[in-house]
C-alpha cells in the first residue's frame, strides 16, 4: 500500500442529480484526486459517465438495495482498491459513511405524521426490511470497520439503536465549497429580476427534493399563516407538485444555479421531519441567509439560535415557525447578523471535510493492509 497513492472505492447506488449525496461525492472525489489518490466509483447504470470524471467506474446489477449489495461483494475482492468507503448501505465495507442517517431513526420519526394505513403498509414494506437488514449488518455485526456520521445526532441513533462503540463513530460534518456560494450576493438583482421578485417582497426559499420528508406541506403552511403579504415560497427541487399547492408559492423544478438562487432568496425554510445534516442548509448559511429548520436536522447542532437561524422542535409547529419567519422577516435583523452567519458557514468548507475523511481513509487503509499482510 502506497498512503501517498491509495486506490479508493467509493460506493453510492443510483443516481439523482438533486441529490445532496451525489453531490458531496463528487466534491469529496474531487479533493481526494487533488491530493494525489485514485477515485473508483462502483454504482449503477443510473449514474450519468459525465458525471464522474476522477477515475474508473464499475457498474453493478441489483434492482434492490441488497441485491445491489450482493453484487459489490462479488466483485469487491478482485477490483483492487485499498479501501472502500460507501455511502450506501452494504454488507461490508471500510468505511461507511451515513450520510443518509439511520434508516430505523427515519422510521420511527416517520410514524408520527404517518396515517394510519401508511403505516400499516410499513410493517409489510420489502424495502423498508431490506434496508433495515443491510443497516444491522453495518452496525451491529461489524459490516463497517470505521464509520463516519455527519452530525452528533447521527451518531447518538447509531450507538443508541444498534449498540455500536460510540469511540468507534467518527463525526465529520458536511462541507460545501465556501466561496462559491457566500461569493453570490452579486448576482441578487439580477436573480430576483429572473424570478419575477419585486424590491419589497420577501423570498423564503426551500430547496430539496424528497418533499414529504423535508416537511414541504410544513413550510406551505406555515408561509400562508404567516400574515405578511409580500412573503413567498420559492420552492426548489423535484417532487410533485399536484399534491402540493399554495397560492404564496413559485415552484422552480431543478434549479441549475444554485447559489444565484440564494442571492434572490431572503430566508431559508426546512421543516424538515429528518435530514441526517442538510447540505442545502449549509449552503444558505454560506450565502448568508438565516436558516429555519427542526432539531431532527442534524445541521441544527452548528446554528445559533437568533443567529445563524432559528431551530424549531417538531416540523409541524406552525406557531414557531411563523414566529421565527416574523423574527427574520427584518432586513435590518438580517443584514445585522449576516457577517456571523458566513462566518460560521466558512468553518465547514469541503477542504476541512475531505481533509478528516481522507485521513480516516488511510487509517482504514492501513487497517485493512495490516491484516491482509500488504504491509
Amino acid at each position: 500500500m502506497n498512503a501517498d497513492h491509495l486506490k479508493i472505492g467509493f460506493v453510492r447506488r443510483g443516481y439523482s442529480p438533486t441529490g445532496g449525496a451525489e453531490s458531496y461525492l463528487k466534491r469529496l472525489a474531487r479533493g481526494v484526486s487533488s491530493a494525489g489518490h485514485e477515485a473508483r466509483l462502483f454504482t449503477t447504470e443510473q449514474w450519468p459517465a459525465n458525471e464522474w470524471l476522477f477515475g474508473p467506474v464499475t457498474r453493478l446489477l441489483g434492482k434492490t438495495p441488497a441485491q445491489f449489495a450482493d453484487a459489490l461483494d462479488e466483485v469487491r475482492p478482485g477490483a483492487g482498491c485499498d479501501v472502500v468507503m460507501s455511502l450506501e448501505r452494504v454488507w461490508q465495507c471500510d468505511v461507511y459513511r451515513a450520510g443518509d442517517g439511520v434508516h430505523r431513526a427515519w422510521l420511527q420519526r416517520r410514524a408520527r405524521f404517518d396515517s394510519v394505513i401508511r403505516k400499516l403498509k410499513g410493517v409489510f414494506n420489502q424495502k423498508h426490511r431490506g434496508i433495515l437488514r443491510l443497516e444491522e449488518s453495518l452496525f451491529a455485526h461489524g459490516g463497517a470497520r470505521y464509520v463516519i456520521a455527519n452530525s452528533q445526532m447521527v451518531k447518538s441513533e447509531i450507538v443508541g439503536l444498534y449498540g455500536y462503540p460510540a469511540d468507534e463513530v467518527h463525526v465529520v460534518h458536511n462541507g460545501v465549497p465556501f466561496t462559491l456560494f457566500a461569493s453570490a450576493a452579486e448576482k441578487r438583482a439580477e436573480a430576483r429580476a429572473a424570478l419575477g421578485l419585486a424590491p419589497e417582497e420577501i423570498a423564503v426559499l426551500f430547496v430539496g427534493s424528497g418533499w414529504a420528508r423535508k416537511g414541504l406541506r410544513f413550510a406551505l403552511r406555515a408561509v400562508e399563516a404567516c400574515g405578511i403579504s409580500p412573503m413567498r415560497l420559492l420552492v426548489a427541487g423535484k417532487g410533485n407538485r399536484s399534491k402540493y399547492r399554495s397560492r404564496r408559492a413559485k415552484f422552480l423544478g431543478i434549479a441549475q444555479d444554485l447559489p444565484a438562487l440564494y442571492a434572490a432568496a431572503d430566508i431559508f425554510l426546512l421543516p424538515t421531519i429528518y435530514d441526517p445534516f442538510s447540505n442545502a442548509c449549509l449552503e444558505a448559511l454560506a450565502a448568508g441567509l438565516p436558516v429555519i429548520t427542526t432539531r431532527a436536522n442534524g445541521f441544527s447542532e452548528i446554528m445559533e439560535e437568533g443567529t445563524h437561524g432559528s431551530i424549531v422542535d417538531e416540523p409541524d409547529d406552525f406557531v414557531a415557525i411563523r414566529s421565527a419567519l416574523h423574527f427574520w422577516a427584518d432586513p435590518g435583523r438580517r443584514a445585522e447578523t449576516r457577517s456571523r452567519r458566513q462566518e460560521r458557514a466558512a468553518n465547514y468548507d469541503i477542504t476541512v471535510n475531505v481533509a478528516r475523511t481522507l485521513d480516516i481513509l488511510t487509517q482504514a487503509a492501513a487497517s485493512a493492509a495490516s491484516t491482509s499482510g500488504k504491509i
